[in-house]
Protein backbone atom coordinates (compact mmCIF):
# COMPACT_ATOMS: atom_id res chain seq x y z
CA UNK A 1 0.00 0.00 0.00
CA UNK A 2 1.42 3.19 -1.08
CA UNK A 3 1.77 5.65 1.57
CA UNK A 4 3.02 9.39 2.41
CA UNK A 5 5.24 10.35 5.10
CA UNK A 6 5.74 14.07 6.60
CA UNK A 7 8.49 15.44 7.98
CA UNK A 8 10.26 18.83 9.19
CA UNK A 9 7.34 20.47 11.10
CA UNK A 10 7.80 22.08 14.57
CA UNK A 11 8.49 25.16 16.35
CA UNK A 12 9.96 28.36 15.35
CA UNK A 13 10.34 32.27 15.86
CA UNK A 14 8.63 34.59 13.52
CA UNK A 15 11.55 35.40 10.43
CA UNK A 16 12.78 31.45 10.87
CA UNK A 17 12.83 28.87 7.85
CA UNK A 18 11.71 25.39 7.88
CA UNK A 19 11.91 22.95 5.57
CA UNK A 20 9.14 20.07 5.23
CA UNK A 21 9.33 17.10 3.26
CA UNK A 22 7.23 14.21 1.93
CA UNK A 23 8.26 10.79 1.35
CA UNK A 24 6.23 8.63 -1.53
CA UNK A 25 6.66 4.64 -0.78
CA UNK A 26 5.76 4.31 -4.49
CA UNK A 27 7.02 6.27 -7.64
CA UNK A 28 6.02 9.73 -7.99
CA UNK A 29 7.66 9.99 -11.51
CA UNK A 30 4.29 10.08 -13.62
CA UNK A 31 2.14 12.03 -11.20
CA UNK A 32 1.32 15.05 -12.17
CA UNK A 33 -0.46 17.09 -9.48
CA UNK A 34 1.81 17.43 -6.03
CA UNK A 35 1.05 19.65 -3.79
CA UNK A 36 0.65 21.14 0.29
CA UNK A 37 -1.80 22.02 2.15
CA UNK A 38 -2.83 23.36 5.43
CA UNK A 39 -5.43 24.20 7.86
CA UNK A 40 -5.31 26.62 10.68
CA UNK A 41 -7.46 26.17 13.48
CA UNK A 42 -11.55 27.04 12.40
CA UNK A 43 -10.42 27.67 8.68
CA UNK A 44 -10.54 25.59 6.32
CA UNK A 45 -7.39 23.74 4.19
CA UNK A 46 -5.93 25.74 1.30
CA UNK A 47 -3.99 25.28 -1.05
CA UNK A 48 -0.18 26.64 -0.35
CA UNK A 49 2.20 25.53 -3.48
CA UNK A 50 1.83 22.86 -5.87
CA UNK A 51 3.89 21.57 -9.00
CA UNK A 52 1.17 20.45 -12.05
CA UNK A 53 1.40 19.32 -15.38
CA UNK A 54 4.72 20.15 -17.07
CA UNK A 55 6.54 21.27 -14.46
CA UNK A 56 4.56 24.42 -13.34
CA UNK A 57 3.88 25.57 -9.99
CA UNK A 58 1.46 27.34 -7.98
CA UNK A 59 1.42 29.61 -5.22
CA UNK A 60 -1.13 30.98 -2.82
CA UNK A 61 -0.49 34.99 -2.38
CA UNK A 62 0.87 34.56 0.95
CA UNK A 63 2.81 32.56 0.37
CA UNK A 64 4.45 33.47 -3.37
CA UNK A 65 8.41 34.29 -2.75
CA UNK A 66 9.04 33.03 0.64
CA UNK A 67 7.96 29.34 -0.06
CA UNK A 68 9.40 26.88 -2.38
CA UNK A 69 8.02 23.78 -3.90
CA UNK A 70 9.99 20.67 -5.46
CA UNK A 71 10.50 17.90 -6.57
CA UNK A 72 13.04 15.13 -6.15
CA UNK A 73 11.72 12.02 -8.93
CA UNK A 74 14.59 9.52 -7.64
CA UNK A 75 14.23 9.97 -3.84
CA UNK A 76 10.17 10.20 -4.62
CA UNK A 77 10.10 12.68 -2.52
CA UNK A 78 8.16 16.23 -2.27
CA UNK A 79 9.76 18.88 -0.47
CA UNK A 80 8.26 23.15 0.66
CA UNK A 81 10.71 25.48 1.32
CA UNK A 82 9.61 27.99 3.93
CA UNK A 83 11.28 30.90 4.70
CA UNK A 84 10.34 34.60 6.55
CA UNK A 85 8.10 32.29 8.45
CA UNK A 86 4.75 34.48 9.83
CA UNK A 87 2.87 33.90 12.66
CA UNK A 88 -0.30 33.57 10.12
CA UNK A 89 1.44 30.58 9.03
CA UNK A 90 1.28 28.33 12.12
CA UNK A 91 -0.89 25.50 10.52
CA UNK A 92 -1.29 21.47 10.02
CA UNK A 93 0.73 21.22 6.70
CA UNK A 94 -0.11 18.33 4.68
CA UNK A 95 1.08 17.35 1.31
CA UNK A 96 -0.95 15.62 -1.06
CA UNK A 97 0.59 13.11 -4.26
CA UNK A 98 -2.21 12.61 -6.76
CA UNK A 99 -4.87 11.33 -4.61
CA UNK A 100 -3.03 10.60 -1.65
CA UNK A 101 -2.92 12.69 1.51
CA UNK A 102 0.20 13.11 4.36
CA UNK A 103 -0.76 12.86 7.69
CA UNK A 104 0.31 16.44 8.77
CA UNK A 105 2.80 17.95 10.38
CA UNK A 106 2.64 20.88 12.81
CA UNK A 107 3.62 24.35 11.80
CA UNK A 108 3.86 26.75 14.51
CA UNK A 109 5.69 30.44 14.25
CA UNK A 110 5.84 32.38 17.29
CA UNK A 111 5.88 36.21 17.05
Amino acid sequence: QVQLVESGGGLVQAGGSLRLSCANSGSIFSINLLGWYRQAPGKQRELVAAIISGGQTNYADSVRGRFTISRDNTKNTIALQMNSLKPEDTAIYYCRIGVRWGQGTQVTVSS
